[in-house]
């Protein structure tokens, strides 16, 4: 076989008159007639355009070779031997190998292709995604994605390289696990040896990090597979990818430091962005300004607290909402844990002209999936407020516009309801208005850390079995050292104390999207008792379920935290894209199907059988095609 001399995106003007071999798949194929024929050459690095020419072929093989051109057709295998010329008919602009063209000399196929049922070099023409994933191997011959592949790569080497320089080494860590409660669910393993057992496949390596601590390898990296068995998303796949890493003798500080200098250089590196520093904004403070705890900053659309303005009218939406809570301010506690009514609005610019009747009525119906009710609305004239809830407000109009800061051509949309309810609905409400009027700049990268989240949050249940709190991060999330004390002090029945607790968690956002989330981790066992308490756990089901980890905290556990940044999500960032099954090789559907091979499939009985398993599920019939 002729060896690779070049790929076939490398050849420019200055090779002209040397001789080339390169080999790669046809991407398409021209026959002009009168023993010249075109064919341009693809592999992961670009194109470039062969020419067959009877007139330039040595006379022995020349029959042979045009003849042998005339049958090549789209993903044919071939490698080829010639002499780079300048383009002739003038070059290309679209290629950056547009200027030259190789003479082809000597051509061997290497492999015939079947026609294809898409053509991978036909990128305005793409059929389904399930047609795609069902033939990936095509999808992935597509140069956008092999750029996904390329990205993700660049992304793993310069996360290894950095945290290298850091100090850090990579420890690989279990992928057969006990199964423990929180989170997820998991991934079983059925035991062959041990009858009856099952191993679960991790959700993170969270355990393993934090024993790793206390065994002191200071300060650990691995880029790692992570499994929960939840719906998949179209950021979130049942079987991920993470950056996952632990430092011991830490305080918060250390960790964002280290960790923020990490994205900074890797937006560098891939991307050729200087990212600034990032800004720090508490959990409260992101839930009342942008109703989300991943705030998307490269747009305005604040939300802003009018619950005591709101209080002055006699707007029934208004004053049902606050009815839910005697201080309508908003101020008495953390309206957040006890979901106290407020009545919150954002100001458009120039949304009375922009926001259509049919777009505000829309908006009405988006946020209804929230659990709100609607979305009152009004637009700032010189005159006041016209159209919409505009009487029910003329009491509060002169407040209402220096608080929001209104001019005139402005719409004002609210939201009234519970401060959960309210600030989620306008929270993804304030996105969907920032999509549809284009205020996100494309290419802007608005980066910060989320500080402070509460420790627990409580589910109040179905009314029969009664509450119970839930980690808001997860159960080995410290309280703040400031809140140690405190919280040691506070019983189970001290909820407003107990929801009022700050952990030492934080998230990592970028434009909107949590890429990295993570904590200064308990290292005390009684603090870690304590929340296994609190979460439900005996102290018996606590040691047979935890037994390990709180057996090492009795034995010197540093002060330690960590983080791990989703690598899916961060390759999605980096290259371009909204859908997580563009930057796996190999990824699943939304039914967790993989339409390639055809997974999950049934085994015969003999492998149940040794497995100790049975199934008691009937024999399944044939299905449609899960979605994509």
């Amino acid at each position: 076989m002729l060896q690779r001399t070049h790929a076939c995106g490398e050849l420019r003007i200055e090779h002209a008159s040397e001789t080339a071999h390169l080999a790669g798949w046809v991407n398409n194929y021209r026959d002009h007639g009168t023993g010249l024929v075109f064919i341009d050459l693809r592999d992961h690095t670009g194109l470039t355009q062969l020419v067959f020419d009877k007139e330039d072929v040595p006379a022995d093989v020349r029959d042979e070779i045009v003849e042998a051109a005339d049958k090549l057709r789209a993903e044919d295998v071939i490698a080829v031997k010639g002499v780079v010329r300048k383009r002739d008919g003038g070059p290309n602009p679209k290629l950056p190998t547009g200027e030259i063209e190789l003479v082809v000399e000597k051509l061997e196929v290497l492999a015939k292709a079947d026609t294809p049922p898409f053509q991978p070099g036909d990128e305005q023409n793409l059929p389904g995604e399930e047609l795609r994933l069902r033939h990936r191997y095509l999808d992935l011959r597509r140069p956008a994605m092999q750029n996904m592949l390329r990205t993700r790569h660049r992304v793993t080497k310069v996360a290894r390289d950095f945290f290298d320089t850091m100090g850090f080494i990579e420890v690989e860590t279990p992928n057969l696990c006990r199964s423990t409660p929180e989170g997820a669910r998991d991934f079983l393993v059925p035991s062959r040896l041990q009858a009856g057992e099952f191993y679960a496949l991790p959700q993170s390596p969270q355990l393993f990090k934090q024993i790793l601590m206390v065994a002191g390898a200071d300060r650990y990296m691995q880029i790692c597979r992570c499994f929960r068995d939840e719906d998949p998303r179209a950021d979130r796949q049942a079987e991920f990818s993470q950056i996952d890493l632990e430092m011991a003798f830490v305080t918060r500080e250390d960790v964002l430091n280290t960790m923020e200098a990490f994205a900074r250089t890797l937006w560098k590196e891939v991307l050729g962005v200087e990212v600034p520093r990032f800004p720090r904004m508490t959990w409260q403070e992101a839930m009342d300004r942008y109703g989300s705890d991943r705030p998307d900053l490269r747009f305005g659309l604040e939300l802003v607290d009018i619950s005591d303005l709101a209080a002055k009218t006699d707007f029934k939406v208004f004053q049902q909402a606050l009815a839910k809570n005697p201080d309508s301010s908003g101020t008495g506690g953390h309206p957040s844990t006890r979901d106290g009514g407020v009545v919150k609005a954002f100001r458009v610019p120039g949304g009375a002209e922009k926001l259509t009747r049919k777009l505000t009525d829309g908006y009405a119906e988006f946020v209804k999936q929230f659990g709100a009710g609607g979305a009152p609305v009004t637009k700032v004239t010189d005159s006041g407020f016209e159209t919409g809830i505009a009487r029910f407000i003329e009491p509060i109009t002169a407040e209402l516009k220096e608080r929001l800061k209104l001019e005139p051509g402005d719409s004002v949309i609210f939201g009234a309801d519970g401060y959960n309810t309210a600030s989620k609905a306008l929270g993804e409400l304030r996105l969907k208005v920032a999509k549809d009027l284009d205020l996100i700049e494309d290419g802007h990268w608005a980066f910060l850390w989320v500080v402070d989240f509460p420790m627990f949050e409580y589910d109040e249940g179905d009314g029969q079995s009664g509450g119970r709190y839930k980690a808001l991060h997860h159960p080995f999330t410290a309280p703040r050292d400031d809140q140690v004390d405190r919280f040691l002090g506070a019983d189970a029945g001290d909820t407003q104390t107990l929801l009022g607790i700050l952990s030492d968690g934080y998230d990592m956002v970028c434009n909107g999207s949590e890429i990295g989330g993570g904590s200064i981790r308990i290292h005390r066992r009684d603090v870690q008792q304590k929340v296994f308490g609190l979460l439900g756990l005996d102290d018996a089901e606590a040691e047979a379920k935890f037994g390990f980890l709180l057996e090492a905290l009795r034995f010197g556990a540093p002060p330690h935290g960590g983080i791990a940044f989703g690598l899916d999500r961060v390759v999605m960032h980096l290259a371009g894209t909204d859908n997580i099954r563009d930057v796996i090789a190999f990824p699943k559907t939304q039914t967790g199907a993989d339409l390639m091979t055809e997974a999950p499939s049934s085994v015969d009985e003999a492998q149940l059988q040794e497995l100790h398993v049975r199934s008691v599920e009937p024999e399944a019939t044939a299905s449609t095609s899960p979605a994509v």
